[in-house]
């Protein structure tokens, strides 16, 4: 089973964050749809937009979304979504780690530095950057291939969404870390939520927060998943999902959505509301 522990507990950890490193390497090295690049398209350019935002689908929609990811890095991935024994003994149990945006070290620091290093083990730092695969790129790519057109628009649309160089990458205007929302928000304006549809709205609101917060490519849709930093954002709120679920508190989603097929994803509601049956779990986190 995979444990999703936190970023910063990992940064005190060389080891696991390296092997978490490996992992995503490796990933964002596939070229085909079990790769880092056809994941991230699925959010945004250059398909059809498949995730869900602003209604109940929102949250279980994610879930699937980042399952699939983390099977991916898990080296657990087949083509067309399906699931096969690990590729990569080492990367079996990893798990996409969370940023919890909330502590007080984040409130600090803003980033973990892990997200924050260019180069790391003597290569580039897969959680850094991400490149966007594009007409040009001298890579092939079998799928999630922007066009140079493409490329041209959102430069010229949505200046600071994606660097100005060749390959076209992920950038990074972050705010002040005191902008991010503290744990008292979560407290008090989401997980005191008594219906579904309160919490998901409430959580995606916070959500968006730290989307802005972020900036650059994380400021919109169509750019967002390509940043490393995404995966390790929806952790953080499939966590709290997770945490609203298990308190006393939370409830289903209404039962007409619960066959609802998550699509791509061969999930349907019903299928993502136990994350354990998913086969992962978050970590306690420890405090300091």
């Amino acid at each position: 089973m995979a444990i999703r522990q936190s970023v910063l507990g990992l940064s005190r950890d060389p080891r696991q964050l390296g092997l978490v490193r490996r992992a995503y390497r490796r990933f964002q090295s596939w070229r085909d749809d079990r790769g880092y690049q056809w994941f991230a398209q699925i959010h945004g350019f250059p398909l059809a937009m498949w995730c869900h935002h602003g209604t109940e689908l929102f949250l279980p929609w994610h879930r699937a979304f980042l399952y699939y990811f983390e099977l991916g890095l898990q080296s657990r991935l087949g083509p067309r979504l399906t699931v096969r024994e690990p590729e990569v003994p080492a990367y079996a149990d990893v798990g996409v780690p969370w940023w919890d945006w909330a502590s007080d070290e984040s409130h600090r620091d803003g980033l973990p530095m892990a997200f924050l290093q260019p180069m790391a083990d003597g290569e580039p730092n897969p959680l850094h950057a991400s490149r966007i695969a594009y007409a040009g790129d001298a890579e092939t790519f079998s799928t999630g291939v922007w066009s140079n057109g493409l490329v041209a628009s959102v430069r010229d649309r949505v200046p600071g969404a994606i660097s100005d160089n060749a390959p076209p990458r992920t950038v990074r205007d972050t705010d002040e870390p005191v902008e991010l929302p503290r744990q008292h928000t979560l407290d008090n304006l989401v997980l005191t939520r008594t219906t579904f549809e309160e919490f998901s709205n409430s959580l995606e609101a916070v959500h968006d927060d730290v989307h802005a917060w972020v900036g650059g490519s994380m400021s919109i849709v169509p750019t967002a998943a390509f940043d490393p930093v995404f995966w390790s954002h929806h952790a953080m709120i499939d966590r709290v999902w997770a945490m609203w679920q298990s308190s006393g508190v939370g409830e289903d989603p209404p039962a007409a959505l619960l066959d609802t097929v998550l699509a791509p994803f061969p999930l349907t509601v019903r299928d993502t509301l136990r994350i354990r049956r998913l086969g992962y779990d978050y970590a306690v986190q420890a405090s300091g």
